[in-house]
């Protein structure tokens, strides 16, 4: 059975045990992660992708409604909270379902499987794999080919595409895009580059060659290329 892989973020102990509890009793469901607030969160979703995220509203440092916003393409997100006059602007911002606090199991169970639903027919509906992408450059609509592309930088809240012919900078982060890769065919070799195996002429340790360009591997991902 596949797996939707979740995280928590919520600042009150007893909700994130309840949660976690009711979690486990889901054999489709696998904790990864809990944050105490979307800051923390924030970063984790700089190098990972979850499948559903539940998410408190009245949070410390950024409100849950400010931290969804932030996102530019979020996973399936449950709210959960003790305050019911949010559910218009949660269901505004495309949230999978509401869960007001305190919320049995059984209602739980009915959040957790619709998103597993949409899921399962967001995979039936998938064609043939495409062999590119279309992203936003300059107020408009680009495809860009996966065979075209050497790498991707990140460069703040923006992404450089450099292709064989090309330059493309689009406001996304790198965790974004790389969500939207074939993992196949791109690796992330560094925090801040996503290379394409394919256009890889050399590599050590420490760096990466293609097309003539050196591109660092960072320490946390040396095991990356290891059997190409």
């Amino acid at each position: 059975m596949s797996k939707l892989h979740c995280i928590i973020i919520e600042d009150e102990p007893l909700a994130v045990k309840i949660l976690s509890d009711y979690i486990a009793e889901v054999p489709f469901l696998d904790l990864q992660a809990t944050f105490k607030d979307a800051i923390l969160a924030t970063e984790y979703l700089h190098t990972h992708t979850p499948d559903l995220i539940f998410l408190d509203i009245h949070l410390p440092k950024l409100k849950g409604m400010a931290f969804l916003k932030t996102l530019l393409h979020p996973p399936a997100v449950i709210i959960t909270t003790a305050y019911h006059q949010y559910a218009v602007e949660g269901f505004n911002l495309n949230v999978s379902d509401y869960l007001l606090k305190p919320f049995e199991f059984e209602r739980f169970l009915v959040a957790v499987n619709k998103v597993k639903t949409a899921n399962k027919e967001k995979l039936t509906d998938t064609q043939e794999p495409k062999d590119f992408i279309f992203l936003h450059v300059q107020k408009k609509k680009v495809k860009i080919l996966f065979a075209d592309i050497l790498y991707i930088e990140s460069q703040r809240e923006y992404i450089r595409i450099v292709t064989q012919k090309n330059t493309f900078v689009s406001k996304m982060s790198t965790h974004e895009i790389e969500a939207l890769l074939p993992p196949a065919l791109f690796k992330r070799i560094h925090r801040s580059f996503i290379v394409s195996l394919n256009k890889i002429d050399s590599y050590t340790a420490e760096m990466v060659e293609l097309n003539g360009i050196s591109i660092p591997i960072g320490r946390g991902y040396r095991e990356v290329l290891e059997g190409l």
